[in-house]
């Protein structure tokens, strides 16, 4: 493979803002094509239930279905699935659920409440999910830790069911994935996929059951399809392009810091990978290490295309620049691979994930970890968060008022309804005033 090119950047020269600013450029305008298309499959799937889903199915799927009951899988199959797997896949994914379970139990939101003086309580009541969708890529794309990743933490919020849909190209299933889906607890699973899945889940058929809020990755015509059909549902994000962020001091092994990078590009073409640090000669390193390791991966070429267009080499004066550069970023994945990560961490603001230390690799973080690895990508980790158990909860307001606490209160607001000529709510809280207006 021919040498690969990575742009280098310099906090210290002109225009760095600008050359920054077009490295992180990510082109998300919506394909007005794409848009249409999803919308009529939206509008088909609303108006003819089953027979459109049906119909997209055997279409893009390349299947064969006459009757909606073919598209659910059975428990007894995905039990199946679970019990058929080699005993070190059976025992990685355990691993991995226990993981990813104790880290979501410390996240659950608790219901409270406080009297005041008078007696009015007010607090807020938390509530789990009646019903969640989740999507699970198929096909090529085989990924059992998302499956654990979306459905672990709806389960541990208390979610009453939990509907999965993945796609299954000319009727082929991926038994981990699957095997997945049995050991986190996923109660249905209906083998379709694309924008027809999603129109089935935000608005319910005939088989296929509507739920509450849809979580999970999927392509340009399932993300396009979540934008649309929110509002009807929840969502959990739209999500672009994998990054990661790497800052190094420069003392840790430049292959280690080389596969890092690859971890991420080899994603997709538009997948960004990029390293900081203050010592340009171990930039120079780190380059030479990735054009040795690069002939060995499986996906050279795509490392090769997300490295060359959106990824970078970039020097700092010091690593206070490169935590200020970082926060600009806002990136999915943070690694800091220096000698003292806690102190660089105080200062990160935006981040959906921190990696700490130079033994600590993101990969770890994607699969057994225990944190979440769905998290916010192109910079919206300045606003966003990882998914958790939170978004499976709903929070209620609780406001219980004393006859004293109304006496008081509906003065209050008897002047500030009439403030904003609301009269039917002046008079509401009146009728609580105990010397109430007539």
């Amino acid at each position: 493979m021919s040498y690969l090119n990575i742009t280098k950047l310099d906090t210290t020269s002109a225009g760095f803002d600008q050359q920054l600013k077009k490295l992180l450029a990510w082109n998300e305008t919506d394909d007005r094509d794409i848009h249409q298309r999803v919308l009529a499959i939206i509008a088909d799937v609303r108006k003819q239930g089953d027979k459109a889903v049906i119909a997209c199915t055997n279409r893009f799927d390349h299947r064969n279905i006459t009757q909606a009951d073919e598209l659910e899988l059975s428990a007894a199959t995905l039990k199946s699935a679970w019990e058929k797997l080699p005993v070190d896949q059976a025992q990685a994914l355990q691993t991995a659920a226990g993981r990813i379970s104790a880290y979501a139990e410390q996240q659950k939101l608790q219901s409270w409440q406080y009297t005041e003086a008078d007696g009015t309580v007010l607090g807020q009541k938390i509530t789990a999910l009646d019903r969640v969708g989740l999507y699970v890529p198929g096909g090529k794309a085989a990924y059992p830790s998302s499956v654990l990743m979306n459905a672990i933490p709806a389960k541990v919020a208390g979610v009453g069911e939990l509907i999965m849909v993945v796609p299954a190209p000319q009727g082929e299933t991926n038994e981990l994935v699957l095997a997945a889906a049995f050991l986190a607890g996923v109660d249905r699973v209906f083998t379709i996929g694309g924008a027809q899945a999603i129109a089935a889940l935000a608005y319910g058929t005939e088989t296929i059951p509507a739920v509450a809020k849809i979580v999970g990755p999927g392509n340009i015509y399932v993300a396009t399809a979540k934008k649309l059909v929110f509002g009807q549902v929840g969502i959990d994000m739209i999500a672009g392009p994998s990054e990661i962020l790497i800052i190094c001091d420069g003392k840790t092994n430049p292959d280690w810091i080389a596969m890092d990078l690859f971890s991420q590009a080899e994603h997709d073409e538009n997948a960004q990978a990029i390293l900081i640090s203050d010592d340009g000669a171990y930039l120079d390193a780190v380059e030479q290490s990735i054009n040795k390791l690069l002939p060995e991966m499986e996906r050279a070429g795509i490392i090769k295309a997300s490295l060359s267009t959106r990824g970078a080499l970039i020097k700092v004066s010091n690593l206070d620049k490169a935590v200020e550069i970082a926060n600009i970023i806002a990136p999915e994945h943070l690694e800091l691979s220096v000698e003292d990560p806690e102190a660089l961490a105080k200062n990160i603001r935006h981040a959906g994930a921190i990696f700490m230390g130079r033994y600590t690799a993101e990969a770890l973080g994607d699969y057994c970890a225990g944190p979440n690895h769905v998290l916010p990508t192109s910079s919206t980790a300045r606003f966003s968060s990882p998914l958790g158990v939170y978004d499976f909860q709903k929070r209620s307001s609780l406001i219980n008022c004393s006859q004293k606490g109304a006496d008081a209160l509906g003065k209050t607001a008897s002047i500030l309804a009439h403030g904003e000529s609301l009269t039917a709510h002046a008079r509401s809280a009146e009728y609580r005033i105990k010397a109430g207006k007539r």
